[in-house]
């Protein structure tokens, strides 16, 4: 089953003492199971942004710890900063990660607003998917006023809290009130520009974003509004559907700012927000410097900008994942302002830092050193798959090398479209080489496994052969994977780059030797599976894959014996 994991990404009203952020960011690691991921505070917001992950209960609990220390620390009395806000811990949005939906999010949100109102003595709104009223789904609306309106808006009928008390007494004037709610993942995204003009960062702002700028006769900026049939502005839509956005100006970096939240990136992403500032700046006669993340992105929102923007130069997109993270990194300006450090601010890189290293992170020194010590893995498996891994990324290389090709532009999506299913074969190798090993563990660990009474005997028996099934099935994965990428080496042979011809034949040798090392791993491993109609189903899988692949051999030592 899927493990359920779940961000938490709170706001608070502090961003120039960074020895009281620190203390109020480490009381979450204090809930074993929570990880705390970034802090990222803002000196002309006075405002930091924090992010944490973990199971659903866990991070409630780290939330409720984050909200009472962030209560006790900052007095918003005293509090200013450029941001919006009304309170110590302004807003606290759950994101789903894994394994829970939305809604089911939610519940966990209405559960954290509860225990704050409660035990905190906080006021407090749901919104978004957690939003109990339709006129608090929206953000700006619940924080409208900010918390100098607090003690007028906490009196008002329409605007009781969700949680918490509806007196600004003596505590709440020091605490404000604090938003929760429920959301997709949301891209804190600020565009730099380069005029210090608030009002012209707005402009561009009010171009963009989805609720765009009221309509005014006359005077676009000074105008008397337009009114509907009901007494409402009339609203003139931005280009970009789920996107926010305002303008300000930054002391600390001397230069005015758009300030976006991009609420569905599948709608909006963070390439098209920025291209569609771009385009905006230029028609105004400004200019986009770069830009700046706030907090966390997914991985693959950075990979889909580095392809849209190697699509826009006619460029392979079957390139390593470390190479489009510098194309996005570059294209989208995000080191303008300061250094952007990927293993920092991409959240699956984060979530990965304290995991078990693996095989394929070792330099090629080191993994040949561990495969010749005293230990019996890795073995011919992994190392199997690794020859596989190294026989793709040389087609690959063609395809790219031939994509780039002066002369050859009509052709340059034929060959990407070979380097991406390139790529997408020395992953899932890649994966297999630890897998290999990870598979022989499961059978040593069975092995070891109690064996004093007949139940236990029983138990026993059964996960070995288990573990034995799927040691067998690792290395046919291997065997299928590296036969299927030969396609790749075959296509560049025939299409690919003349200079290049014996890199891709050596890619076949590779991935030839991968299969017939997997396959020697599959027939030993299936010696010890007692269940026979399996052990002939996959033997007879795996030497039908063996013998195809020592004909596409043989037909490559045709062609390279005719050419050379």
């Amino acid at each position: 089953m899927e493990k359920r994991l779940i961000e938490c990404v709170p706001n608070i009203s502090e961003g120039r003492d960074l020895d009281k952020i620190q203390i109020i960011a480490n009381v979450v690691e204090t809930i074993e199971g929570v990880k705390l991921l970034d802090i990222d505070p803002g000196n002309a917001t006075n405002r930091t942004v924090i992010t944490f992950v973990g199971a659903p209960e866990k991070v409630i609990d780290a939330a409720f710890l984050l909200i009472k220390k962030a209560a006790d620390l900052i007095d918003m009395s005293k509090h200013s900063g450029e941001h919006p806000r009304f309170g110590a811990t302004d807003v606290c949005p759950l994101v789903p990660i894994a394994g829970i939906t939305l809604e089911e999010t939610a519940v966990f949100a209405h559960r954290l607003g509860e225990r704050v109102g409660k035990e905190l003595g906080i006021p407090g709104y749901f919104y978004e998917k957690a939003a109990k009223k339709e006129e608090r789904i929206n953000l700006a609306h619940c924080r409208s006023g900010e918390y100098e309106g607090l003690k007028e808006k906490l009196s008002n009928k329409e605007w009781i809290p969700d949680f918490g008390p509806a007196v600004f007494n003596e505590h709440v004037t020091k605490t404000g009130a604090t938003a929760i709610s429920a959301r997709d993942f949301l891209i804190a995204y600020n565009v730099n520009l380069n005029t210090t003009s608030t009002r012209r960062a707005n402009a561009i702002a009010f171009d963009i974003r989805e609720a765009g700028r009221v309509k005014r006769e006359g005077n676009p900026a000074t105008g008397k509004k337009v009114l509907d049939a009901k007494g409402e502005p009339v609203r003139i839509p931005g280009k970009l559907k789920a996107v926010k956005g305002i303008g300000w100006y930054i002391e600390e970096y001397g230069i005015a700012q758009i300030s976006y939240n991009l609420t569905n990136i599948s709608i909006t992403s963070m390439h098209e927000a920025f291209d569609a500032t771009c385009t905006s700046a230029n028609n105004r006669g400004l200019r986009v410097t770069g830009s700046e993340l706030i907090g966390l992105i997914p991985l693959q929102a950075m990979l889909d900008a580095a392809d849209y923007y190697l699509s826009k130069q006619q460029r392979s997109l079957g390139i390593s994942e470390d190479e489009k993270i510098k194309i996005a990194v570059k294209s989208l300006g995000l080191d303008d302002l300061k250094p952007f450090d990927p293993q920092e601010k991409i959240i699956e890189y984060q979530l990965a830092a304290n995991q078990k290293s693996k095989l394929i992170d070792l330099s090629a020194r080191n993994l040949a050193d561990e495969t010749a010590s005293e230990s019996m893995a890795p073995g011919g498996g992994s190392i199997s798959a690794y020859v596989g891994a190294l026989g793709v990324s040389l087609g690959t290389m063609v395809a790219n090398l031939s994509a780039h090709k002066a002369g050859w532009d009509e052709k340059w999506e034929q060959f990407s479209d070979w380097a991406v299913k390139g790529q997408a074969y020395k992953e899932k190798l890649l994966y297999l080489v630890d897998e290999d090993t990870n598979s022989f563990n499961h059978i040593i660990a069975s092995f070891r496994l109690p064996k004093g009474t007949d139940e236990e005997k029983r138990i026993r028996k059964e996960a070995i052969q288990s573990a034995t099934k799927y040691a067998t099935e690792i290395p046919f994965e291997v065997m299928e994977t590296a036969y299927n990428s030969m396609e790749v080496m075959q296509a560049m042979i025939n299409d690919g780059l003349a200079n290049s011809l014996s890199d891709a034949a050596v890619g076949i040798l590779c991935a030839r030797t991968a299969v017939t090392g997997a396959y020697f791993n599959v027939r030993i491993n299936a010696r010890d599976i007692t269940d026979k109609s399996y052990v002939e189903a996959i033997l007879s899988k795996a030497k039908d894959i063996f013998e195809a692949s020592l004909k596409i051999e043989a037909a490559m030592m045709e062609t390279i014996d005719a050419t050379m």
